[in-house]
């Protein structure tokens, strides 16, 4: 599969028969899985439905994998790759999400906002809702983990509802929608920045299926909160400060793990490479402090507007109810307790204290390396050390990596492929169905890796080293 057409045909038809799982296997009201493994091979959920999602995420990831391949080979344009991720995107608008049941937690929260009810002093099992029996059992007595502007956000859209969930699952999409419009905007300047075709990059980034499949069916508040980030680091590669901490500011006001590349902003501002913006090097200094002051003044505005406070940096604790193997510091938790006690609150707090450390590490490398690229490795470290990894949480480092490496892309692609096909139509995380052999192989590969880096820095050391490998500059195949 080799052709531009035959790519752009493949990739939808996967989407129109993802949209047909979503007719009949979506999140529904009231929630009520239909469809596990066991469903499936028993025959209670039919043909259609199974074949349906199977063949339709096959064909999505498919085409994309190909679309990577011709990218690599100086393919088609990027106005080719604008319009074919926006024809993936199309058909799942209009049906129910995909992939998790999230959507009416947001819809709950929303409309307990516009009620005039505190959604971080409780979940829907104290505060009620309307729609609470479409809410998925293990978030219904957790508070809103999100920030006051998607508070805020939500609750217009349930108060232009009028009531109506359909309403306001339709209002949530469009949120949705304007953050991955938002990440296409932003892109251009991302990728002149790292050198990389823009074809490549958007193509990497709005054609993933985890776009149309959890951004636009599922209608998750990643989107807003990536769109908001890669465009306050667009504004800050240009050099303009104040606008660039608003943006990023309210990207941490949708949710908190933006605040990841605010240190990586200030480093883009005082970069002397040549970038197109139009600040001196001696305005330096205040385009800093304008980006603090413009992120501070969107977060408190935000906190303000919303009538809520910073109740919602307490409220952050509830995300860590899920526990699964896909996260690497959980799994090894799990993988403990099958011959021990639960480790698992041990071994999250550890991988918190290891990120908290990389991230600095990271940080003091950008100063003199490319602040862009190792604010991706930054959020790609975060994915991985965070206690609970969701399939689109994959989004947040893919946005900012695909328009700065330039090699080994096959870390991005695999791992994005590989979370596409996780959850099924209604939001049953196919991780689940192998939690103690996935949290054995998680934990075996953890500790392969740690040995092989251990060895590797030995044998650097005793060899004196070898220089002359920049860290921005990776070597290797695209893909």
């Amino acid at each position: 599969m080799s052709r531009p057409a035959v790519v752009r045909s493949t990739g939808l038809a996967g989407s129109l028969l993802l949209a047909v799982a979503a007719w009949l296997g979506g999140a529904t009201n009231p929630w009520e899985p239909t469809m596990k493994p066991g469903t499936v091979f028993a025959g209670q959920d039919g043909v259609l439905l199974p074949v349906a999602w199977l063949l339709g995420t096959g064909l999505l990831i498919t085409a994309w994998l190909a679309g990577v391949r011709l990218m690599s080979a100086s393919g088609p344009s990027a106005r080719w790759a604008y319009v074919t991720a926006g024809l993936w995107m199309l058909p799942l608008l209009a049906f129910l999400p995909l992939g998790s049941y999230d959507a009416y937690s947001y819809a709950c929260q929303g409309w307990q906002q516009s009620a005039g009810l505190d959604p971080y002093a409780g979940g829907v099992d104290l505060l009620g809702c309307p729609w609470a029996d479409a809410v998925a059992p293990t978030w219904r007595a957790a508070p809103a983990p999100y920030g006051p502007l998607f508070l805020v956000l939500a609750g217009v859209a349930a108060a232009l509802s009028d009531g109506s969930l359909m309403g306001t699952l339709a209002g949530l999409r469009v949120i949705a929608v304007l953050g991955v419009a938002l990440i296409a905007v932003a892109l251009p300047v991302l990728a002149r920045r790292g050198n990389v075709p823009l074809a490549r990059a958007v193509w990497l980034v709005l054609a993933c299926p985890l776009v149309p499949i959890h951004l636009i069916s599922g209608a998750h508040n990643d989107a807003l909160m990536v769109g908001l980030m890669v465009a306050g680091l667009a504004l800050a590669i240009r050099k303009v400060g104040w606008a660039a901490g608003v943006l990023l500011g309210l990207a941490v006001a949708v949710k908190a793990t933006a605040v990841v590349v605010v240190p990586f902003a200030l480093l883009l501002l005082v970069d002397r490479r040549p970038t197109g913006g139009t600040a001196a090097r001696g305005d330096t200094v205040k385009q800093i402090a304008m980006l603090a002051g413009g992120l501070v003044v969107a977060l408190a505005a935000c906190s303000l507007v919303s009538g809520r406070g910073f109740g919602w940096v307490t409220a952050l604790s509830g995300s860590g109810v899920s526990v699964q193997w896909t996260s690497p510091p959980t799994a090894v938790g799990i993988a403990i307790g099958l011959i021990g006690p639960d480790a698992v609150p041990v071994t999250r707090i550890i991988g918190i204290a290891v990120l908290a450390v990389v991230l600095v590490v990271l940080w003091w490398r950008a100063r003199d390396h490319d602040p862009l690229l190792y604010a991706g490795y930054a959020l790609a470290a975060t994915v991985l050390l965070a206690p609970v990894f969701h399939p689109w949480y994959a989004l947040w480092p893919l946005a900012v990596l695909a328009a700065t490496l330039h090699a080994h892309l096959r870390w991005l692609v695999v791992p994005c492929a590989v979370a596409a096909a996780l959850c099924l139509p209604d939001g049953y995380n196919l991780a689940l169905a192998v939690k103690t052999q996935g949290a054995v192989a998680m934990t075996g590969l953890i500790l392969y890796l740690t040995w092989k880096a251990l060895h590797e820095a030995k044998n650097r050391t005793g060899h004196g080293g070898r220089g002359g490998h920049p860290a921005d500059r990776l070597s290797g195949r695209d893909a």
